[in-house]
């Protein structure tokens, strides 16, 4: 998979990984960049992987939840009511700039990404599975936007941020898009039944009691420090630990060791605290501190 998606998504590995390893978590992932980076393009691309119907959502002040979840329209014919699905019914899912719209209308994405399924009507509609979130959001212009909610950010699996090339990159870039988009050469490499299977296989990685109460002692730190006003909950435990097995798994491990949870810390909990307002005019950037929080959080030795 993340070969396919390097072929558009030029220099940027790290970031791709992320994506994946949230995708193999049965996750969603929140990208938090400037336009024009490559959020759409890797939303595509990850969809073509796997051979999932790609859906757009322009999330705008004016939207509605039902222009997300889809609504009854009386038919003349038959005389009666049917449904009519909105775009949220998809495998992979782009809500792009996502708070620009109300927060009535970011509620509507909580039954969602939680249950995978949407309620109208009284009526309880199951999501096609595998159903994979990608909000982005413009993290530089917030003028007439709609800051999510902690309950919101709480149901993203992952925070990433693609950023700028570096020169060799963009001029790749150019060179590769010069002709044509190479989204179109992206191919399928595994059917959604296989990614269910992979995402199976992912929790069954094996987690040693050491690394547990490791990942306990991360996410503690983050409620315990003075530089953060509200720490992770449980959920961002949880989700840690899956992230680590899914590092392993991408790795060819068959155990967690605590480098695979080092290195998923930041994405998965940055967004889940609250850190003190000064920070940032500091100059001190949340995933930095989730980082030095770690660094503080002494170890186990790996499992041999």
């Amino acid at each position: 998979m993340a070969a396919e998606v390097q072929r558009v998504i030029l220099g940027k590995p790290e970031t791709i990984e992320r994506a994946i390893l949230a995708l193999l978590c049965n996750g969603h992932i929140l990208l938090e960049d400037i336009p024009g980076v490559g959020k759409t393009t890797l939303s595509k691309a990850l969809a073509r992987t796997i051979g999932g119907e790609f859906r757009r959502i322009q999330f705008t002040p004016d939207l509605l939840p039902a222009d997300i979840t889809g609504t009854s329209v009386f038919n003349q014919k038959t005389m009666e009511f049917v449904f009519r699905e909105g775009p949220i019914f998809g495998n992979v899912v782009l809500a792009d700039e996502i708070n620009r719209a109300t927060p009535k209308t970011q509620a509507a994405l909580l039954e969602a990404m939680e249950e995978r399924q949407v309620t109208t009507d009284g009526t309880t509609r199951k999501l096609p599975d595998p159903f994979f979130v990608i909000a982005t959001q413009n993290n530089v212009e917030l003028t007439g936007t709609y800051p999510l909610p902690e309950a919101q950010l709480d149901r993203f699996f992952a925070k990433l941020s693609i950023g700028y090339p570096d020169r060799a990159t963009e001029i790749e870039i150019l060179k590769s898009q010069q002709t044509q988009h190479p989204i179109e050469a992206v191919q399928q490499v595994v059917s959604p039944h296989e990614l269910k299977e992979m995402q199976g296989a992912v929790r069954e990685i094996y987690v040693h009691d050491s690394i547990r109460d490791y990942i306990v002692s991360i996410v503690s730190a983050t409620r315990e420090t003075n530089q953060i006003l509200l720490g992770a909950s449980p959920r961002g435990s949880l989700l840690l630990m899956q992230a680590a097995q899914a590092h392993a798994a991408f790795h060819g491990k068959e155990f967690v060791r605590p480098d695979d949870v080092k290195m998923m810390a930041s994405s998965v909990l940055a967004h889940r605290v609250i850190p003190r307002a000064d920070l940032r005019s500091r100059g001190v950037e949340v995933d930095e501190l989730i980082e030095t929080l770690v660094d503080g959080v002494r170890a186990p030795v790996p499992v041999a």
